[in-house]
């Protein structure tokens, strides 16, 4: 979370973020004030734009040669089994997400239902893996709910931040493993030697194996922008990281599950490829990472068709990402409709009583 510089608010609740006014400084702060006003959001939209349009065109050249025909009958050789077990394993990485919420309420020290928890949790990802912009859509929908257990909007605030920590944590651990283990296989699909992903995945585990011990020996804080940001400790630390792994294997499997028979890729380096196309689309910023994600499977996947994949992808965007994004709309809407029946209930019992008086 952050705020312009002149800025000065504080946390009342203990967790992440707490934060607090601080003298600039740092790297980042010197790089940011030495550029251009905007130059880094310049960066950003242009990093965007140009994932954005080499996807467009690696998913333009593929779809330009594909038989529709052939998409067809992979979509029916798809068994009922494989698309059951892509339900179960998206639903337990959606229970996996509600986990990210529970644990930041844990870390401040904030009581909230799990009944709250888990559809605030639920219905903020599932609407903002479509629509796009999470830190705005997932922190509008979590206030919408959590604000009936008397949460203020910086709760909410520490809530989004901490669950999306979670992911990232989660997402560098498994990126890591899947480097190293899975480093053989993905020197076939990429043509780089082996040691041109061990060497990141290496890297990239020390630099989790330095966050984890160095939030853990003691109480930490980073620097944003001039403000103080308070991070969790061993058991948070731990949970997020045991929580972001589950629910990205979940994920990533929801899709392995529903691929065609004979494709050449073990699940580790598999779940490598997934995290890739996944941080790619997060950087198109497109809702979903929707046509990045599927250009760079599509690329990675090795397989005797391209309609093979390409159904597998639009099945499991069907049952990760569309299917939980209407569950949720009717579960916001029931919820809805469910205080409002009772509020108006409560007043009807209300004047009934006073009649009756």
């Amino acid at each position: 979370m952050t705020s312009r510089d002149n800025d000065v608010f504080e946390a009342t609740t203990p967790g992440l973020p707490v934060v607090r006014p601080q003298a600039s400084g740092g790297f980042f702060e010197s790089l940011r004030e030495r550029l251009p006003r905007g130059a880094l959001s310049a960066l950003g939209v242009a990093a965007s734009l140009a994932v954005f349009a080499l996807a467009a065109y690696i998913l333009g050249r593929t779809l330009s040669r594909l038989s529709y025909a052939d998409l067809l009958n992979a979509f029916r050789a798809t068994s009922g089994a494989q698309i059951l077990a892509s339900l179960a394993l998206s639903a337990l990485s959606y229970l996996f997400l509600t986990g990210y919420d529970v644990v930041a309420l844990y870390h401040m020290r904030t009581r909230a239902p799990y009944r709250v928890a888990a559809l605030a949790s639920f219905a903020s990802y599932a609407i903002s893996f479509n629509l796009g912009f999470p830190i705005i859509t997932s922190a509008a929908v979590r206030y919408w709910i959590y604000s009936r257990v008397a949460l203020n909007a910086l709760q909410v605030a520490n809530i989004t931040v901490f669950a999306g920590v979670t992911f990232w944590l989660g997402m560098t651990l498994v990126m890591g493993v899947g480097f190293i283990y899975g480093a053989d296989a993905l020197e076939t699909l990429d043509g780089l030697p082996a040691f041109l992903h061990i060497i990141p995945g290496v890297l990239i585990l020390a630099g989790v194996l330095f966050y984890f011990a160095w939030v853990t020996v003691d109480r930490r804080s980073i620097r944003l922008r001039g403000h103080a940001l308070e991070l969790p400790g061993f058991v948070p630390t731990l949970a997020q990281f045991a929580l972001g792994v589950a629910d990205l294997c979940c994920a990533a499997g929801a899709l392995y599950v529903l691929l065609p028979q004979g494709v050449p890729l073990d699940f580790v380096p598999f779940v490598a490829v997934y995290v890739v196309a996944c941080i790619l689309g997060v950087i198109s910023h497109a809702p979903g990472g929707i046509g990045v994600f599927e250009a760079t499977m599509l690329h990675a996947i090795p397989a005797a068709s391209h309609e093979s994949i390409l159904a597998s992808l639009l099945l499991f965007r069907m049952i990760y990402y569309f299917l939980p994004f209407v569950v949720a709309l009717a579960l916001l809407g029931a919820d809805e409709g469910a205080r409002r029946w009772a509020t108006l209930r409560d007043a009807i019992a209300r004047i009934l009583e006073e009649r009756s008086n």
